[in-house]
């Protein structure tokens, strides 16, 4: 049986796909009876407000007719920012040499954050190096990582 994640992905990629955007990545907060989904898209020339709404209008139908977030949901269709946050390997691959920021979902030496620089990618780990030290994380083991923007 297919996770939530992955029914959401089967519904709306491929009609983001389809209206000439790429799914970034896609995001569902449970909080009690109300939940959020976010959907990242992307483009080569960038994204404005009128792309996130033809999105989000298309996507909206969809989710309507085959109703697969149970209860109240609220929708939010976005660009993935200058913070932009890392779901795939080739994501990381793709920010080698960037800062970024992770929390990992259970310690790791003690600490469940971590900033430092992506070096590389090594099978389904991130390398990062932190200071002196480098440090490879497991892809499943990472709750959440975003670039740190540089100015």
């Amino acid at each position: 049986m297919a996770s939530k994640h992955q029914t959401l992905e089967q519904l709306i990629v491929p009609t983001i796909e389809a209206l000439g955007f790429v799914v970034w990545g896609i995001e569902l907060f449970s909080q009690g009876k109300h939940s959020k989904l976010q959907v990242f898209i992307d483009s080569p020339k960038g994204i404005n407000l009128d792309d996130c709404e033809k999105v989000s209008r298309q996507i909206s139908s969809i989710l309507d007719v085959e109703d697969p977030i149970s209860g109240e949901y609220t929708l939010e269709v976005s660009s993935p920012g200058m913070d932009r946050p890392l779901f795939t390997l080739a994501h990381y691959e793709a920010f080698k040499g960037h800062k970024v920021q992770l929390k990992l979902r259970s310690p790791y030496e003690g600490r469940r954050k971590f900033k430092g620089v992506i070096t590389g990618v090594e099978n389904d780990e991130v390398v990062v190096q932190v200071e002196d030290h480098e440090y490879l994380f497991a892809i499943d083991l990472i709750e959440k990582a975003n670039i740190i923007p540089q100015f």
